[in-house]
């Protein structure tokens, strides 16, 4: 009885193995047909030997049953190649959109960069203008309301743009509180070559605080 079973599964595993090969042998044919691999050519004798028409490299005659649809297959394979080609061609115009757009985005941060700089250097300059002409401004209030003499003193010992800066703030002031102003005194007790320099550079140059 148990060599009776052995038997049964021994032949269950016989079945199941040329089960196997005959689909492996089916598979590789239907691969061969879809033109994956050229299983074919491998089974090249044992199909001539079956009768069996095998690929020998060769065109195939006009009058060949399968000539229609070898030339449908390789218009589909030349549709695919061209769809390839184009696909690669699309993804390299793709390519290239992209890195000039990230160009353009690198040059517009740049230039959004320069403006801020630019910005802050513009903010600073003003700061730096409105302190000063806050300086002079207070300046020019201390020294009007020295005696004349000490004003001119001290203006003398100043450069010629800060003279002429606090004489320009003095004749502001004078026009805002409806006063005279004493600039034109100032000058007269400089002396003469100093005061005809000072008159000469505020003609030239009518308004500064740089």
């Amino acid at each position: 009885m148990a060599s009776f079973g052995k038997r049964r599964v021994f032949g269950r595993v016989v079945v199941m193995l040329i089960m196997i090969l005959a689909l492996a042998i089916g598979g590789l044919f239907w691969f061969d047909y879809l033109g994956i691999v050229d299983a074919k050519a491998f089974f090249a004798p044992a199909l001539r030997l079956a009768g069996l028409r095998t690929r020998t490299g060769e065109a195939l005659p006009s009058d060949s049953p399968t000539l229609l649809d070898d030339e449908r297959f390789a218009k589909q394979l030349g549709a695919v190649e061209a769809m390839r080609q184009e696909l690669s061609e699309r993804e390299r115009q793709a390519e290239e959109r992209q890195a000039a757009v990230e160009a353009m985005a690198q040059e517009i941060d740049d230039r959004a960069r320069e403006l801020d700089e630019r910005e802050i250097s513009f903010k600073q300059m003003a700061e730096r203008y409105e302190n000063r002409r806050a300086n002079v401004e207070q300046n020019a209030r201390y020294l009007t309301g020295m005696p004349p003499a000490d004003a001119v003193r001290i203006l003398a010992a100043s450069d010629d743009q800060t003279v002429i800066d606090v004489l320009r703030a003095v004749e502001e002031l004078a026009a805002k509180s409806g006063e005279a102003s004493v600039v034109a005194y100032w000058l007269s007790l400089l002396p003469a070559e100093r005061s005809a320099t000072l008159q000469r550079k505020m003609n030239e140059k009518p308004a500064s605080l740089d």
